[in-house]
């Protein structure tokens, strides 16, 4: 068993890489010495990302609703890097719906494909790869409308309590074989999906909703992901953590 707390020499996959949270994990890891496939829907951004992260790192686009297209891009992706030792998740679409909506079945179903369908194919996908790995880590980010829920918003709540649940399951399902699968459940945090929230709700909301009363930003929830991709992290598995500034925490 390793208790390293590198990742130097891995290989990493990070869904939805070309901005935010995931541009912020990607540029992580390589800075630890992974080598990094920039995963998302657009080359130019990924490659962008990619060509930020150095130290190996590729671009690939995909589309993560298309259950064809992931089987085809994590095969490029461990035939070109020769293994998978990490994969983390995070692709995602703001899914917010009124229960009336005309639009709502179309919302429900991209919110599911992206948040949840998709995880698991992208699991399956890479277990090949990751069996042969020496401490192969899976993490999932889901949010904490996984844990509670926002009016408006089901079909994101669905999707991503969803994935606090996949995540359980597999941790399970995989423990026997040594591979780690955990979540990270964000809160408030500035990525593109809080953009079109105008800065004094952002400043008002976190005041009144979080411990640490302001938003977070995608850098602090990339250090949570690497240390849960650690060799080291060998005995966490099936964790739900939020990274919400104490926004679970607080009741008033």
């Amino acid at each position: 068993m390793s208790l390293s707390r590198s990742i130097a020499g891995r290989v990493a996959i990070v869904t939805g890489a070309a901005s935010g949270m995931g541009r912020a994990t990607a540029r992580l890891f390589a800075a630890e010495g992974a080598a990094v496939a920039v995963v998302d829907l657009d080359l130019a951004a990924c490659a962008a990302v990619a060509a930020e992260c150095g130290n190996g790192a590729k671009a690939y686009a995909l589309d993560v609703a298309d259950g064809a297209a992931i089987t085809r891009c994590v095969a490029e992706i461990g035939a070109d890097f020769g293994r998978i030792d990490i994969l983390v998740n995070n692709a995602g679409v703001s899914s917010f719906c009124a229960l009336d909506d005309p639009a709502y079945e179309d919302v429900w179903h991209r919110a599911l494909a992206v948040m949840l369908t998709a995880h698991q194919r992208m699991v399956r996908a890479a277990l090949p790869w990751l069996r042969r790995s020496d401490a192969a880590r899976i993490v999932n980010i889901a949010s904490t409308e996984g844990l509670g829920a926002t009016p408006g918003d089901t079909p994101y709540v669905a999707a991503k309590t969803g994935v606090v649940g996949l995540t359980r399951g597999f941790a399970v399902d995989l423990g026997p074989e040594g591979i780690t699968v955990n979540c990270i459940c964000p809160g408030p945090i500035r990525t593109a999906m809080t953009d079109a929230v105008a800065e004094e709700h952002k400043v008002i909301f976190a005041r009144r909703r979080t411990a640490l009363r302001r938003y977070g930003e995608p850098e602090e929830v990339a250090h949570i992901t690497l240390s849960l991709v650690l060799p080291a992290a060998s005995y966490i598995t099936g964790a739900a953590i939020p990274v919400d500034g104490g926004l679970m925490a607080r009741n008033a």
